[in-house]
């Protein structure tokens, strides 16, 4: 997903929850809120977000170690899908062992505000029995 599309999805969610945007239909394939739900529906993609945000650079291992109960395939995974969305930044150092660290992009620090807000109402209104 580009920068631009982010914005405009950014934007649609906003003038979803002002209520300005009753009547358009939100289902269709090509609905950039869609897309972004698509995307962070997914549990793994905002927890790492979330991580990378508290935590600044860091190396595969001390992802995996952060975040309880992902498995490596998943963070691989989420990772690569995170860094094609141009949310999350990959550098590979050329040095034996090979060392690669991990970092939010601008596109994926923008995001940290909406993500913090779901947190903060979860905490408010979400009772863990």
């Amino acid at each position: 997903m580009s920068e631009y599309n982010l914005k405009v999805s950014i934007a649609i969610c906003q003038r979803i929850m002002s209520g300005k945007f009753a009547k358009k239909k939100l289902c269709s394939e090509r609905c950039p809120f869609r897309v972004v739900m698509d995307r962070f529906g997914d549990k793994w993609s905002v927890l790492i977000i979330n991580t990378l945000s508290e935590n600044g650079v860091m190396r595969f291992t001390e992802l995996s170690s952060s975040i309880d109960g992902i498995s490596l395939k998943m963070l691989s995974s989420t990772l690569r899908v995170l860094e094609e969305d141009a949310f999350v930044l990959r550098t590979v150092y050329p040095e034996v062992p090979p060392r690669v660290e991990y970092e939010l992009t601008s596109l994926g620090r923008e995001i940290v505000s909406y993500i913090k807000s779901i947190s903060d109402w979860a905490v408010q209104n979400i009772k863990i029995k």
